[in-house]
């Protein structure tokens, strides 16, 4: 017959011990016979506690360290959630760490708050808080509530909290008017016609693998990271397969890590891209360049970064006399001119790996036209034609 008191004796004295070992200070008798050790404190960083016998110290250390994790601050649930999502593979690293910098940004104070003296009532006024304090847009408050629910949907499944994220947050009253908007000018968000024709251009006239891949990005319209960890596999004559990409993280040591991913930025982003028949050229120039590598873009063993392609761009940018623009930038004018041109919907976003043409209107449309052409087209509507010689009232 099991003893259960036995057990549970069992039980208790590992739990105790488990307490004790998370202990950071050292528990020692002194020369007066009392046994001594500190606990955290916050006004002073530390706390002595001295007893007659070690039992009764231990006894202080283990009740100090079931209360922290009985209630423990909204930093510890934070990272006991990334912690677990990262383990699990629902988060890669360069997530991790976007949440991880988005926590330090936002969370500095509320984040030292003890999680069962947070309100529903605080948990509001602290998202308006950060809207306002930090000029969030609508993307920039979407980050900050994923992080909140992720926190407090754990606080509730420990049993911290009684009250529901998802209901706080959905019937809070949040005015789109509260947002920075994040929406800028078209000149800004693409290359336009003569833009467009002086990037070519420049390209043109140093074909080395990073110009070539530029370039490449110009009739494709594929993002910079699946661009960097192209295979030669992946490419069977007339279309690319995209089934990668490389993501950014850091590490321990405060350093970037560039890993490659075997899976693109989202589900839809597997796809065939199709490389226009006068433009195969660049890609056999680039396999006369590179005849033995693993990847596309490649030089002596090593595997061609992002961030080549972006400086390179920048460079150009500049020696051509146009704002500086990143290689997104090239994507949305993809997307802009494909608009531009009545291509069907079902191709744009099959070429663009978007899940709908919304996607595409939203967030890559954009107008290319300067504004001479625009000049010319309106000058060229019947309706907006004057004549001058039969309106002699004209000054």
């Amino acid at each position: 017959m099991i003893d259960l008191s036995y057990v549970q004796e069992k039980i208790e004295m590992a739990k105790r011990k488990e307490l004790l070992e998370k202990h950071p200070y050292k528990i020692g008798q002194g020369k007066d016979g009392k046994w001594r050790t500190y606990i955290p404190d916050k006004e002073s960083g530390r706390k002595m506690i001295k007893r007659n016998t070690q039992k009764a110290v231990e006894d202080v250390v283990i009740s100090f360290w079931k209360a922290e994790m009985e209630n423990p601050a909204v930093k510890d649930v934070f990272k006991e959630w990334i912690d677990r999502k990262l383990e699990t593979g629902e988060i890669k690293e360069p997530t991790y760490e976007r949440y991880k910098i988005d926590f330090e940004r936002y969370f500095q104070i509320f984040g030292e708050r003890k999680i069962k003296s947070v309100t529903e009532d605080e948990i509001e006024d602290f998202i308006i808080d950060c809207i306002t304090q930090f000029n969030l847009t609508q993307k920039g408050y979407s980050n900050l509530r994923t992080i909140i629910y992720g926190i407090f949907k754990r606080a509730r499944k420990k049993k911290y909290v009684q009250f529901g994220i998802t209901e706080v947050i959905n019937n809070m009253d949040i005015s789109r008017k509260i947002f920075k908007s994040s929406r800028k000018a078209d000149r800004e968000e693409v290359f336009d016609d003569e833009e467009f024709e002086k990037l070519e251009k420049c390209l043109m006239e140093k074909l080395d693998l990073t110009n070539l891949g530029l370039l490449l990005m110009l009739f494709t319209g594929i993002r910079v990271g699946e661009l960097a960890v192209l295979k030669w596999e992946d490419y069977d004559g007339s279309s690319i397969q995209i089934q990668r990409t490389e993501t950014r993280f850091k590490d321990d040591t405060d350093k970037y890590v560039y890993e490659i991913k075997e899976s693109p930025k989202t589900e839809a982003g597997i796809r065939e891209v199709v490389l226009p028949p006068q433009c195969k050229w660049i890609v056999r120039k680039i396999r006369y360049m590179n005849p033995f590598g693993e990847y596309m873009f490649e030089k002596d063993g090593n595997r061609t970064k992002t961030y080549s392609f972006r400086k390179r761009l920048y460079h150009i940018c500049d020696q051509i006399g146009i704002p500086r623009r990143s290689p997104h930038k090239i994507r949305k004018t993809y997307a802009s001119i494909l608009l531009d041109n009545h291509v069907s919907e079902k191709v744009i976003i099959d070429l663009m790996g978007h899940t709908d043409i919304k996607c595409t209107n939203k967030y890559y449309g954009r107008n290319r036209k300067t504004n001479e052409k625009k000049a010319e087209i309106l000058n060229s509507i019947p309706e907006f034609q004057i004549n001058m010689q039969n309106n002699r009232t004209c000054v």
